[in-house]
């Protein structure tokens, strides 16, 4: 789990966003958990902005929560793209289809565009740790929800010319100094070069 801090822990919530990075064949996914919840709107925002697409996880068996709203209602309006997991599939009583027919009713009711709503869907246990494109399918590797982001999400838009970054975050190491976190927009940047 990404969530470290022991508040974090203690309710099962996400308070800070969280970041891990991830050699998959050729290509390097980046993902980014976020804040559900309205209490931390503005971290969300900091990271909708970092991102191309949204994995949207949406429990088999409750359906899209209030949070669910919150966060994806934002992500609408930045124009991302939704990539839906539906997860506990494997709870007794979970109601995959029901899940997927209530996230399409949710995107409709938030106003999202024509392509946001032929979102793609794949379903899973992440607890059992098994995934799916239908739930008719036999159990497969987790591997098919990378294959899944790598399908479905957009590549990151990066403009030629001078070195631009978005900064989301600062932070600060004691061997490092200050660190920026963000999201380049055009030109490049090589490891080990200051800005």
């Amino acid at each position: 789990a990404m969530d470290t801090g022991d508040l974090e822990r203690e309710r099962g919530i996400t308070i800070t966003s969280k970041p891990t990075s991830l050699q998959y064949g050729t290509t390097r996914i980046n993902l980014v958990d976020t804040p559900g919840h309205a209490d931390f709107g503005g971290e969300v925002e900091r990271v909708l902005n970092m991102v191309d697409a949204v994995l949207l996880v949406v429990d088999a068996f409750e359906g899209p929560m209030p949070q669910t709203r919150f966060v994806t209602e934002k992500a609408i309006k930045l124009g991302l793209k939704i990539l839906l997991v539906v997860n506990k599939i494997d709870r007794q009583g979970s109601e995959p289809h029901k899940t997927v027919d209530a996230v399409f009713d949710l995107l409709a009711n938030l106003g999202a565009t024509d392509d946001q709503m032929e979102f793609p869907v794949i379903f899973c246990s992440a607890r059992e740790r098994f995934a799916m494109k239908d739930p008719a399918d036999e159990k497969s590797s987790m591997k098919l929800i990378l294959d899944f982001i790598i399908e479905h999400a957009p590549a990151p838009k990066i403009n030629d010319g001078a070195l631009a970054m978005w900064v989301s975050t600062l932070d600060y190491d004691n061997f490092l100094g200050y660190v920026a976190i963000g999201r380049i927009q055009s030109g490049e940047i090589k490891t080990g070069e200051r800005v």
